[in-house]
């Protein structure tokens, strides 16, 4: 067989390198709210489980090592929650661009919203963003938490697509 050596790393590289970028941005996040005391919004905190996730998917995909067949549900898994953090993220970013008379209320804690309100009326309220979602309250080269954590899941679901697209041909080279 003639096998052209790849550009691209294998798929176990790529995956626990997307799953120690996650545990780096988790505790980057982690760092912000327990040592600078910045208090992560309910988008913030649904970013944060998108990450968790992608991580331990990829992680376990790492681990597991399976064939084209296992490897595309693993990246369809990261492909979903990849598309649900951007979208998650992209409202963020949104939220914190509004001028100031456009903001929504402030509600409590995402904890408060859970534990006092039907499942589907919390989540209606987590995901349109709350008053607190659109503070700004840390930046690097311009771009807010969110907007990083926006590159973050798109760069993700880039990498899953081009991994669609390895498998699709290995498979057709076969």
């Amino acid at each position: 067989m003639n096998r052209s050596k790849s550009l691209w790393p294998s798929f176990r590289i790529t995956n626990i390198g997307i799953a120690l970028v996650c545990a780096v941005m988790v505790g980057i996040a982690l760092y912000f709210q327990y040592i600078l005391y910045l208090d992560p919004c309910p988008l913030c905190m649904v970013q944060r489980y998108d990450m968790i996730i992608i991580g331990f998917v990829c992680l376990v995909a790492f681990l597991h090592h399976p064939q084209a067949r296992g490897q595309l549900f693993y990246y369809g898994v990261v492909l979903f929650f990849s598309l649900v953090g951007a979208a998650v993220a992209g409202r963020h970013v949104w939220l914190q661009n509004l001028p100031s008379n456009q903001v929504p209320e402030c509600f409590p804690g995402i904890e408060f919203i859970l534990s006092n309100h039907s499942l589907f009326t919390a989540l209606g309220i987590i995901f349109s963003g709350t008053g607190e979602c659109a503070e700004t309250l840390w930046t690097f080269l311009g771009i807010s938490i969110p907007g990083w954590t926006l590159i973050a899941f798109l760069v993700f679901a880039a990498i899953t697509l081009i991994q669609f697209l390895r498998i699709k041909r290995a498979r057709i080279q076969h």
